[in-house]
């Protein structure tokens, strides 16, 4: 994700990423200790470890997707038109550019983002947006690559078409694939593919997919969170007349437990939607549903897989989780008025970046991935305790983000 909210920053860090010097970001005295973080060490860890696996990922019809639990190098998948992760290894090699300004990197992202080009037409479900925009978006913002500006054009105009205005949602999965489900399914996961339709509305794109991404997270805002302010992963909606049928979960613990990477998936979406739109109500949304996310961490600031798991039979944590939120939440704290809540948030970062980083979550001298430790699906089985792709690009772009901040202060 790019911080648009920033162009300032943007522009001040775009002269400033190649430098090495060391940069250490130090919170306030948080849970009653300081936290430092060693930010230009992460980077060079980052760095060292595509140095290790890029020369391994060779099959460009393939894509990294999991480090298996013990195992060092990365599981590849298919680029399939139905696997929503193909975009996040193309999106951390534009990051590595972006930082460090080395055109190897450069060349290594438009050869991993340019082989699913026809991905543009996928209407078969809502993650056209995590497969495009990170790819595409980044290479179109940090590389220059303005050729890709009609794909991630048409790309929009894929999602849209899932749009139902019965509804007021995107359509996120389909029927056939989630067979549980009959009629009109949104996951809690869709908020951040309305990025991708903010940017269209601003590029050319259909004025009209602005309001279908407000009216999302408006609808999402009402129906997909509990009285505690945390979130539902699957609601489903009568198709015709928009009501509400059924309020569920596929990666979580339980229907009614609180699946910790929906609750990021929130306020990841929530804070994007302040910074497109500028409507109060949405950084008022996103403050609610951080500070309880905030509230429910265990004292190392990475979560369970699940709130709600009985932790004295089940340890497994979501190492994925805390890098979208650290990412969210550096960019959130922008937007505090009050300089009290500006540290809370950038604080927290700091903190789960911290852990992040540690010898307890980093990937090096262990495996090929920046982080260990997340959980895809522990309910249904599979990725527990493994690397994963996605985890790595949200911790790259933290990372990227508080550089960009750091160098405007």
């Amino acid at each position: 994700m790019r911080l648009l909210l920033l162009s300032l920053v943007i522009c001040l860090a775009s002269c400033q990423s190649g430098q090495k010097k060391k940069e250490t970001a130090t919170a306030q005295v948080l849970n009653g200790k300081s936290v430092a973080f060693d930010l230009n060490g992460a980077i060079e860890d980052c760095e060292s470890q595509l140095e290790i696996a890029v020369p391994k990922l060779t099959d460009l019809s393939k894509h990294p997707r999991l480090i298996e639990t013990n195992e060092t190098e990365w599981k590849e998948i298919p680029n399939g038109r139905l696997v929503w992760t193909s975009g996040f290894y193309p999106g951390i090699l534009w990051y590595m550019y972006e930082i460090t300004k080395d055109e190897k990197w450069k060349q290594e992202a438009i050869k991993r983002t340019e082989v699913f080009e026809d991905f543009k037409t996928i209407t078969e479900h809502h993650d056209i947006g995590f497969m495009m925009f990170p790819a595409y978006g980044n290479g179109y913002l940090f590389g220059d690559k303005k050729e890709y500006k009609d794909i991630l054009l048409t790309s929009a105009k894929s999602l849209a078409s899932r749009y139902n205005p019965k509804v007021g949602t995107i359509r996120s999965w389909s029927n056939k694939m989630h067979p549980r489900w009959q009629q009109h399914i949104t996951i809690i996961d869709n908020m951040l593919n309305l990025e991708l339709l903010f940017w269209s509305a601003k590029n050319g794109g259909d004025k009209s997919h602005y309001d279908i991404a407000v009216k999302h997270a408006e609808t999402t805002m009402e129906h997909h969170f509990r009285d505690d302010n945390t979130s539902w992963h699957v609601v489903e909606y009568d198709s015709i007349n928009g009501k509400v049928l059924n309020k569920h979960t596929k990666q979580g613990l339980h229907d009614d437990s609180r699946w910790s990477r929906g609750q990021a998936w929130g306020i990841y979406g929530y804070t994007l939607m302040y910074r497109e739109t500028k409507d109060k109500k949405f950084l008022d949304f996103a403050q609610k549903i951080t500070d309880k996310y905030l509230e429910l961490l265990p004292e190392d600031y990475i979560p369970h897989w699940d709130f709600d798991i009985d932790t004295t039979k089940d340890d497994d944590r979501d190492a994925s989780a805390a890098a979208v939120v650290a990412s969210s939440l550096l960019e959130l704290s922008t937007y505090m008025e009050d300089e009290a809540l500006q540290n809370k948030y950038y604080n927290a970062a700091l903190k789960m970046l911290a852990s992040l980083s540690s010898e307890k979550y980093s990937g090096v001298g262990k495996a090929d991935s920046f982080l260990l430790h997340s959980t895809g699906a522990k309910s249904l089985g599979h990725e527990i305790d493994v690397a994963l792709i996605y985890a790595d690009y949200y911790y790259i772009e933290a990372l990227d983000r508080l550089k960009k901040m750091n160098s405007v202060n």
